[in-house]
């Protein structure tokens, strides 16, 4: 009866766990940055676009530069990775005005990186988790990404 009784307990407490977990995994995980090479293995150029600024300008920026990029070489021949952390994950946020360039930009290969140590600093700050973009994919740490970039032979610039 008190294994039962304790299962049942057990049961609850992870449901209940469940049921309260952040859900940041509403947007998926960002792949290796391995796998993510791999996917434009014919690309001239790498870069990695550092976003870590909260400023509208800011954001417009590393958008324009991404977009300047893929202009020169060519969708297919530049391999292009934002990263946002800190005030810079408000690029990412769902309901940012640069929404549709970000959409635009995925389009054409774009990767958007979200940091997971910001979402839940400022999940804390708000008091709840911030809606991100559906490009948005989360990295554990944003300057993790960008090390791990730079390693695979990414140029990391910070516009």
């Amino acid at each position: 009866m008190i294994r039962v009784r304790q299962k049942i307990v057990m049961t609850a407490l992870l449901l209940g766990l469940i049921g309260t977990a952040p859900s940041v995994m509403a947007n998926p995980a960002a792949e290796p940055v391995s796998q993510a090479v791999q996917e434009k293995p014919f690309a001239e150029a790498r870069v990695a676009l550092q976003i870590s600024d909260a400023a509208g300008p800011k954001q417009q920026l590393v958008l324009n530069v991404a977009s300047n990029l893929i202009k020169f070489y060519g969708a297919d021949k530049v391999d292009v990775e934002v990263v946002a952390f800190g005030p810079g994950l408000r690029l990412l946020f769902k309901d940012n005005a640069l929404s549709d360039q970000i959409q635009s930009l995925a389009t054409e290969g774009v990767r958007f990186s979200a940091c997971a140590n910001t979402i839940a600093a400022m999940s804390k700050k708000l008091g709840h988790e911030p809606e991100l973009n559906p490009e948005a994919r989360i990295v554990p740490a944003g300057i993790v990404r960008l090390v791990q970039l730079n390693k695979a032979g990414f140029f990391v610039s910070r516009p």
